[in-house]
């Protein structure tokens, strides 16, 4: 049947920046589908506290990793702890990701600059290499991406996460050829979703916005990434790699 291609059961899925937005949907998701989960973020208590809710609805191991993914060595750790617990990883989620405020550009210093580098790429490139080998490996594996729309359509309060986004766009082609044909790497690339993010910014201009300059005219809620996760997590894209995947209500 064409729903079992989404199953997941007894897999491990590792997902980064996975106790809140878009990675709680998918660890949720990937739970719910039969997988056992890595959880990792900066705060711990809240990965514990997600790890502790799939276990409990649906009865699946979770294990809550602290884990600074702009920091070369706690991403060595991240990988070191999964393979610890569960012996192998099937799925890796590369989400996290932070794009900070600045008044102008001129403003941003070379720490904030590194700091935005270093989580939205340096990480994935890391973890990607130190997790995408070993899979390689151990004969499969699947590789998935979080990118953004900015990285095909940056904006000015946005220029150094825009650059890192579109390196991880020219990362997942790399990644792609490098560690085929064993492991797939593909790319979500998201547009603007209601997440807590979201509760920092003028929701009502932005709807005018959205109205005026995207197809489906409204943001995303965080649930709808879950298809097109699962899809790229899953056998469903057996032949799907290298690709970069927008779901983002038709804004690029």
């Amino acid at each position: 049947m064409p729903a079992d291609h989404f199953d997941l059961t007894d897999r491990v899925a590792v997902v980064t920046g996975g106790s809140r937005g878009l990675g709680r949907e998918m660890v949720l998701a990937f739970a719910e589908h039969g997988a056992d989960v890595v959880i990792a973020s900066r705060k711990l208590d809240n990965c514990e506290a997600l790890a502790a809710e799939v276990d409990e609805r649906f009865g699946r191991r979770a294990l809550a990793v602290e884990c600074h993914v702009g920091h070369w060595e706690q991403v060595d750790r991240l990988a070191d702890a999964a393979y610890d617990e569960f012996g192998r990883v099937d799925i890796l989620v590369n989400n996290a990701g932070m794009s900070p405020l600045y008044d102008s550009l001129a403003s941003v210093t070379e720490a904030l600059y590194d700091k935005v580098m270093d989580v939205n790429l340096k990480g994935v490139f890391r973890l990607s290499v130190v997790i995408g080998e070993r899979m390689k490996a151990d004969g499969r594996g699947s590789i998935v991406n979080v990118s953004s729309v900015a990285a095909v359509r940056p904006t000015p309060g946005e220029v150094v996460y825009a650059m890192a986004k579109a390196g991880v766009n020219n990362l997942t082609s790399s990644l792609a050829k490098a560690l085929g044909p064993e492991v797939r790497v593909n790319c979500l690339m998201p547009g603007p979703f209601l997440t807590d993010i979201a509760q920092a910014w003028d929701l009502e201009a932005f709807a005018e916005t959205a109205r005026r300059t995207m197809p489906l005219e409204r943001g995303g809620r965080p649930h709808e990434i879950v298809g097109a996760a699962l899809y790229l997590a899953s056998d469903a894209s057996s032949f799907t790699t290298g690709s970069v995947l927008k779901v983002d209500g038709g804004l690029a």
